[in-house]
This record gives C-alpha cells, sequence and structure tokens, in this order.
C-alpha cells in the first residue's frame, strides 16, 4: 500500500507543477483534465502526508524513550506514544478507504423517484412526507430540487413524484435510499383511531450523460397529449404534456409538469437516460455478482429499508439496525446521522472484502 501511495504522491506534485505552466493554463480543457484530477487526488495525498508525519514522530519519541531513564519524563513519552500508534491507526484506515474504487456515478446528479404502495390515500400521503424530507435535506447540503413529474392524489399526497436533485456529492449521499420506505400512524382517513401500515418505494437513478446512452431516435415513439390535474387555465386545452415509449424495452416516461412541451419532453428524455444507464448497470451487476456491493449499497427497490414510526418517534434502518427516536429532525430532512452510518457499514464491508 505504501509504495502505491508513494506513486500517486509523485504523480500529484507532477500535476501541481504542471497546473502552474502558461501553455497548461491556455489549453482550457487539459487544464481542467489536471485541476480535476488534483482536486480528486487531493484528500487522499494530504491523508498520506499527515500518516507520513505521524510515523515519524513515533519513532522520534520511540528513540527518546529509549534513551531517557527519567521515569516521570518515561511516562509522559509514553502516553504520547500511545496517542501518535491511535492516530497512526486511524490514518491507515482512512487511506484504505480513500483507495477503495470510487463509484463512478457518486459526483452525478440525482433523479429519484417516489411510488406510494400499499395502503391507498395513506400511503400517497407518506410519499409527499418522503418528498417532503428530500427536498429539505437536499436544501441543507445546497443542492437543487426540480420536479420532472407529479401525480397528486385527493388529499395532497403523490401517486408517484419524480425529481432531479442537483448539487455536489449528491448521489454519493442518495444512492442508499432506495427500497421499500414504511410508515406506521394513524392516518387522517382512520375514525377510529388505529394505526396503519402504509408504504413507498423510493428509487435513485443517477442522472445519464447523453454520451453514456445513446438513444436511437427510431427507437421512441413520442406521442402529446393534454396535461391534467391543477396546473391554471392551459390545463386540458393545450396538448403540452408528453409521453415517451422506449420501443426496445418497453419503457414508458410521461412529464406533465411544464406548460411548454419542449420542456416536458427534455424532462422526459433525462428520466429515460436515467432509467436506462440503471438497466445497463443492472445488466452489469448480474454478469459480476459475484463481487455485488454490500446489501446496504444494493438499491434493491423490493428490500424494506426503513420503518418511520409516528406512535414511538422512531425511525429505523433495516439494513444497519439503526434506530433513533428523533423522527421530526430525520422528516426535516436531518437525514446526516443515518446517511453517514451507511457510508461508514457500506465502507466496512468494502474494506473487509479486500482485506
Amino acid at each position: 500500500m505504501l509504495d502505491k501511495l508513494d506513486k500517486l504522491e509523485e504523480q500529484y506534485e507532477e500535476i501541481t507543477g504542471l497546473l502552474g505552466k502558461p501553455e497548461i493554463i491556455a489549453d482550457q480543457p487539459r487544464f481542467q483534465k489536471y485541476a480535476k484530477a488534483h482536486a480528486d487526488m487531493s484528500d487522499l495525498v494530504t491523508t498520506y502526508r499527515e500518516f507520513k508525519k505521524v510515523r515519524r514522530e513515533r519513532g522520534d519519541v520511540r528513540g527518546m524513550l529509549e534513551e531517557n531513564p527519567d521515569p516521570e519524563m518515561r511516562a509522559m513519552l509514553e502516553e504520547e506514544l500511545e496517542s501518535l500508534a491511535r492516530r497512526e491507526e486511524e490514518l491507515e484506515r482512512a487511506l484504505k478507504i480513500l483507495l477503495l474504487p470510487q463509484d463512478p456515478n457518486d459526483s452525478k446528479n440525482v433523479i429519484m423517484e417516489i411510488r406510494a404502495g400499499t395502503g391507498g390515500q395513506e400511503a400517497a400521503l407518506f410519499a409527499a412526507d418522503l418528498f417532503k424530507m428530500y427536498a429539505r435535506y437536499a436544501e441543507q447540503q445546497g443542492w437543487r430540487v426540480e420536479i420532472m413529474d407529479s401525480s397528486p392524489s385527493d388529499l395532497g399526497g403523490f401517486k408517484e413524484i419524480i425529481f432531479l436533485v442537483e448539487g455536489k456529492g449528491a448521489y454519493s449521499r442518495l444512492k442508499y435510499e432506495s427500497g421499500v420506505h414504511r410508515v406506521q400512524r394513524i392516518p387522517v382517513t382512520e375514525s377510529g383511531g388505529r394505526i396503519h401500515t402504509s408504504a413507498a418505494t423510493v428509487a435513485v437513478l443517477p442522472e445519464a450523460e447523453e454520451v453514456e446512452v445513446e438513444i436511437n431516435p427510431n427507437d421512441i415513439r413520442v406521442d402529446v397529449f393534454c396535461s391534467s390535474g391543477p396546473g391554471g387555465q392551459s390545463v386540458n386545452t393545450t396538448q403540452s404534456a408528453v409521453r415517451i415509449t422506449h420501443i426496445p424495452t418497453g419503457l414508458v416516461v410521461s412529464c406533465q409538469d411544464e406548460k411548454s412541451q419542449h420542456k416536458n419532453k427534455d424532462k422526459a428524455m433525462r428520466v429515460l437516460r436515467a432509467r436506462l444507464l440503471e438497466l445497463k448497470q443492472a445488466e452489469h451487476d448480474a454478469e459480476i455478482a459475484g463481487t455485488r456491493r454490500s446489501q446496504v449499497g444494493s438499491g434493491d427497490r423490493s428490500e424494506r429499508i426503513r420503518t418511520y414510526n409516528f406512535p414511538q418517534g422512531r425511525v429505523t434502518d433495516h439494513r444497519i439496525n439503526l434506530t433513533l427516536h428523533k423522527l421530526d429532525a430525520v422528516l426535516a430532512g436531518q437525514l446526516n446521522e443515518i446517511v453517514d452510518a451507511l457510508i461508514s457499514h457500506d465502507q466496512a464491508e468494502r474494506l473487509r472484502m479486500v482485506d
């Protein structure tokens, strides 16, 4: 590992030198390429340099300990040696994590799809609660949310809502949300005060670039129709809603949130590309099933991943047996404690597989 890190540090220093050269600065595509590589390596190199510094300090303290007969001074040096050993261990683990293969989708924007499952109107209301939770979380992270398409229910919930989350690291933190989310509470439609269990399904798709998923125009059928639901005077009078069918796969995407047919088509194509990329990745994962990701990051939509229990005010993530008694805070978008725990678990599993 240390030989590999030495080579990466040399490469980092070489790129640092190149970024200062006038001919590289003048060539913007090359400059951006080097700048991205430099930024990607920065955390790793900084951590490695601290690791080497701590290791040197440990050697120095060990030498002083061997030479110093004074009991009081030896006690202080032994305490410092223990502290440096703990720090070295922490840095070594951090380096192993930084050296793990990166998910190529981590830096991408996200298209999220929330669909009401079992539970009728209550499930649709819960789907709306989940959308608000993710929208608030995105706001706290400095990300932008844009609704791509929605199908409202009669009581103000959503039968389905598709939205884009745009911002640095969006996929890296939201990818663990795919699966079945379950709610236990007394529905507003329940007169007898009984607790019901309802569910909603969440899918998290990395937004696909056009170069990643090439769609042959002959492979799609585009239908236009009048939009329905809330939206003002143009609803049911203008054929602005768009439905795109991808003939080879049978995938169908509709979009009617915009008044412009062109904008609806553009949004629908973005969702279609994301779904096609997901299909492509699922096929690839099936081929290399022996090295598939740990369950926490599998993104299986049929897997029950989390329960939101209103009577007890708790949230339980079943994949990592994490229970938090702070339901209101989680629904207000304070998801970092859960997300950080999921990331740590995933990293630990991947490290175990490497070791």
